[in-house]
C-alpha cells in the first residue's frame, strides 16, 4: 500500500505539474509586465491603516488585512520552518536556489488567483461572502465537474492534510520538548481551536491579526539576529547555495546531473508547499476581503506569498550557516538557531513555540478553508457536521502518525492543484485586460 501511494505522489508531484506551474507563472510574468516586482510597493501600501478606513460600507465579510493574515494563517506552517530543513537535506543547500527562482514567478500566480477571486465571489444565501476557486471556475469555466473535483479536493487537504495531522503532530512534538504531556496538549488544542472555528470567518481572522504578525515578527526577528552573529558565515553561504544549485555530484546518462534535478524538484515542490500558488487556497479567504477591486486584492495576495518565501529565505540561510558544509540534517532547524544564538535553550524553545503557534494557525486556516469548500458542495446546513468531524481530526491528529498519510495528503494537494491550473489557463485573457484596464484608471 505504502509503496502504491509513493508511486501516485511521485506521479502527481513530478516535473510536468511542476513545470506547468512554473511556466504559467512565468507566463503571468511576462504578461502583467512583472507584476510581482512592479505591484508589491502598491500592495503594501494598501494594508496601511490610511487606506483600511476606505473599507467601510465596502462588500466584504473581514478587512483586506484581515483576509491576509487569514491566508497567511494557513500559508505559513510547519513546511516554513522544519520543511525547509528537510527540503536542503534531500536536495542539498541548491534547493534554496529553486524556490526563491520558481517562487518569483509563483507571485504572478497569487496575483491572479486573488484576481479571480473578487471577480467570481458571489453573497450566499446566508448573507456571507462565497468564493475561491469552485467560483470562478464554475463561472468562468461553466464546469461544475472541475468545480467539486476542486471542492471534494479542498476538504480532503482541509481534513487528512494540511489542516489536521501534520500541524497536530507538529504542535504535540514541540509541545513535548517544553515537557507538556501529549495528552494535554491535545484537550488543550482540542479546545482552543472549537473556540475559534464554530465562530466563523471573523473569529478566524480575529485570531489571525493577532496571532500571525506576532509570531512572523518574533521567528524572523530571531532568526536575524542569528544571521547578524553569523555575518561572517553569510555570503559564503549564498555562494554555496549558487554554486550548489548549478554543481552536479553525480550524473545520469552523461547528462544532466541526477542532484541537480532533485534539487530542482524539491526546491519547486518546497516553493509550492510553503507559499500554495497554484493550489488556489489563498483566494477563499481574498474573496471574503473587504474590496471591489480585483486588482487590489491580487496586488495584496502577492504580499503573502511574498513573506511566506522571505521565512522560507531565512530559514535557509540560518540552516546553511549552521554547517558550512552544506550537510544539512532533517531535524536540523532547532539546533541552527540554538548555536546561533548562543544561549543555552533559547533558540530552541522560539523555535518550538513558532511552530506551535504557526501551526495552530494553520489549522483554524485552512479550516475555513475546507468549510467554504463543504459549503460550496453541501450547502450551508453541512458546515456544522464539518466543524465537528474537523475538530475529531484535530484531536486524534496527535495519536495517528501514519507516514502514508501524510503522502496521501500531498497526493490530495496535487489534485487540488489541477483544476485551479486549468482555470487560471482558461481565463487569462480576462485577468490581463482586467489588470491592464484597472491600472490604465490609475
Amino acid at each position: 500500500m505504502e509503496d502504491f501511494v509513493q508511486s501516485i505522489y511521485r506521479i502527481i508531484w513530478g516535473f510536468p505539474l511542476l513545470l506547468t506551474i512554473f511556466g504559467i507563472g512565468l507566463y503571468f510574468s511576462v504578461k502583467l509586465k512583472f507584476i510581482q516586482f512592479r505591484g508589491l510597493g502598491q500592495a503594501f501600501r494598501y494594508l496601511l491603516p490610511a487606506h483600511r478606513k476606505q473599507e467601510n460600507g465596502l462588500i466584504g465579510d473581514i478587512s483586506t488585512f484581515a483576509s491576509l493574515c487569514t491566508a497567511l494563517s494557513a500559508t505559513l506552517g510547519t513546511g516554513n520552518i522544519v520543511g525547509i530543513a528537510v527540503a536542503v537535506s534531500v536536495g542539498g543547500p541548491g534547493t534554496l536556489f529553486w524556490i526563491v527562482l520558481s517562487s518569483i514567478f509563483s507571485l504572478a500566480i497569487k496575483y491572479c488567483e486573488g484576481f479571480l477571486a473578487i471577480r467570481y465571489r458571489k453573497v450566499g444565501n446566508d448573507g456571507k461572502i462565497a468564493g475561491g476557486p469552485m467560483y470562478y471556475i464554475e463561472k468562468g469555466l461553466h464546469s461544475r465537474f472541475l468545480a467539486k473535483f476542486f471542492a471534494i479536493s479542498g476538504m480532503g487537504v482541509a481534513l487528512i492534510g494540511i489542516g489536521t495531522l501534520a500541524q497536530t503532530n507538529s504542535i504535540a512534538a514541540a509541545a513535548a520538548s517544553f515537557g507538556v504531556p501529549v495528552g494535554f496538549t491535545t484537550v488543550v488544542l482540542g479546545i482552543i481551536v472549537a473556540l475559534v472555528i464554530f465562530g466563523g470567518i471573523h473569529r478566524i481572522a480575529e485570531v489571525a491579526e493577532k496571532v500571525v504578525p506576532f509570531m512572523t515578527v518574533l521567528y524572523l526577528g530571531t532568526a536575524l539576529v542569528v544571521l547578524i552573529l553569523r555575518i561572517d558565515m553569510l555570503f559564503p553561504a549564498i555562494r554555496l547555495i549558487i554554486a550548489d544549485a548549478f554543481s552536479p555530484k553525480s550524473f545520469v546518462g552523461g547528462t544532466l546531473g541526477s542532484a541537480i534535478i532533485a534539487s530542482i524538484q524539491t526546491g519547486m515542490s518546497r516553493g509550492i508547499f510553503c507559499h500554495e500558488a497554484g493550489l488556489g487556497s489563498a483566494a477563499i479567504a481574498a474573496a471574503a476581503a473587504k474590496t471591489q477591486s480585483p486588482v487590489q486584492q491580487g496586488l495584496i495576495c502577492m504580499v503573502g506569498a511574498f513573506l511566506s518565501i522571505i521565512v522560507c529565505i531565512i530559514t535557509g540561510l540560518v540552516l546553511v550557516t549552521a554547517d558550512p558544509t552544506g550537510v544539512i540534517e532533517t531535524s536540523m532547524t532547532a539546533s541552527a538557531f540554538e548555536h546561533g544564538l548562543g544561549i543555552p535553550h533559547l533558540g530552541n524553545s522560539i523555535v518550538s513555540l513558532s511552530i506551535i503557534f504557526f501551526a495552530f494557525t494553520t489549522i483554524i486556516g485552512w479550516n475555513y478553508y475546507g468549510e467554504k469548500c463543504v459549503q460550496y458542495f453541501f450547502g450551508t446546513g453541512a458546515i456544522f457536521a464539518y466543524r465537528t468531524l474537523f475538530l475529531f481530526f484535530v484531536i486524534a491528529g496527535p495519536f495517528l502518525q501514519i507516514k502514508t498519510a501524510f503522502v496521501i495528503a500531498d497526493i490530495v494537494i496535487g489534485l487540488m492543484a489541477i483544476p485551479n491550473i486549468i482555470s487560471l489557463v482558461a481565463l487569462r485573457k480576462e485577468i490581463i485586460a482586467g489588470t491592464k484596464n484597472a491600472l490604465k484608471s490609475h
